[in-house]
């Protein structure tokens, strides 16, 4: 176990830079290609059975990439991926992106697709990547370590990647945390909260319930309880410990919850979830409606000071 974590340890960087290229001659947005590299660029048909397992840096049109079919992370801020443009603008891509050749003659993503994004945001033609042949299984694999070490995923997503892996090749916890170089009891952490109602993932997802609440909120069997529970953490923004003599509350048998409070709250969340869905499409951003009782608040996001003027024109508000 402590040789998978050191593996882990070392960095995508380190399997990428494993044989053929290196990282550093990408920067400025201006690696230094060999000529091995230009003719692999310019041939795509020939490269693919050229190209080791420890990978080829070259330049690939964007308009021949597509996002990884295992790719574990489902939201990707704007606004963020608009500051990474602004960077790489400026100082260039440092890092290339990670990729395979698919049998179509397009590149599937392994790693990077925040900064594919930002290139596309800014117009480039060509980006440079690193190419590998590897499995499916390595693919996902890689993927998944990318964004766990640059904790680019949120709980929930990294769940779901953990379970995909699981389920696409049939491996074990065990197996999964050993290649990951997690604990088992990490890996058995992050299933589990696969076991939540959908409205408490979606509080997960959205940062606005932690990892430490999550675990709590799991401690308690009755589902209805647990999103009460829940929803008062947010509405009160308890930390981990209120939240735990909350829950410990919660658990008593006199705790207030049956079958009524069941179908109020399923209901309730029904017409919250269609009420966030049309604020959301009317504003085209993100809103949360929190309430409880018959009190609450609505939360509206905006990417930047463009978006947010926007959003007050909607309102009648100049700004």
């Amino acid at each position: 176990m402590a040789t998978q974590r050191k593996s882990l340890g070392r960095g995508l960087g380190a399997i990428i830079s494993a044989g053929g290229g290196k990282p550093g001659s990408a920067q400025a947005g201006k690696p230094q290609k060999s000529a091995e590299a230009s003719r692999q660029n310019s041939e795509p048909s020939q490269a693919s059975s050229n190209i080791a397992a420890h990978g080829l840096f070259t330049e690939i049109p964007t308009d021949k990439i597509r996002a990884g079919k295992y790719q574990a992370r489902a939201q990707f801020d704007e606004a963020d991926i608009a500051e990474l443009a602004e960077s790489i603008s400026s100082e260039g891509l440092l890092q290339p992106i990670l990729v395979r050749q698919a049998p179509d003659g397009f590149y599937e993503l392994m790693a990077g697709e925040r900064r594919y994004r930002a290139c596309k945001k800014l117009g480039l033609k060509k980006i440079v990547a690193c190419v590998q042949n590897v499995s499916d299984i390595s693919a996902a694999m890689k993927g998944l370590i990318e964004n766990i070490q640059r904790a680019n995923l949120n709980p929930m997503e990294e769940a779901r990647g953990l379970a995909n892996l699981m389920a696409n090749f049939r491996l074990t916890q065990d197996s999964v945390a050993q290649r990951l170089g997690k604990s088992r009891s990490a890996v058995a952490n992050f299933l589990r909260l696969l076991k939540l109602s959908p409205e408490i993932q979606g509080y997960i997802s959205r940062g606005q319930l932690t990892l430490g609440h999550a675990k709590v909120i799991l401690g308690i069997d009755d589902p209805v309880r647990q999103l009460l529970v829940a929803r008062k953490v947010i509405e009160a923004g308890l930390n981990v410990r209120a939240t735990e003599e909350l829950a410990a509350r919660a658990k008593r048998p006199d705790a207030p919850a049956g079958r009524r409070a069941s179908h109020t709250s399923a209901a309730q969340g029904a017409v919250i979830a269609d009420l966030e869905k049309k604020v959301s499409s009317k504003l085209n951003a993100r809103v949360e409606i929190l309430h409880s009782g018959r009190r609450g608040k609505i939360v509206i996001r905006y990417a930047d000071n463009d978006d947010l003027g926007r959003i007050l024109e909607i309102f009648g508000v100049k700004s």
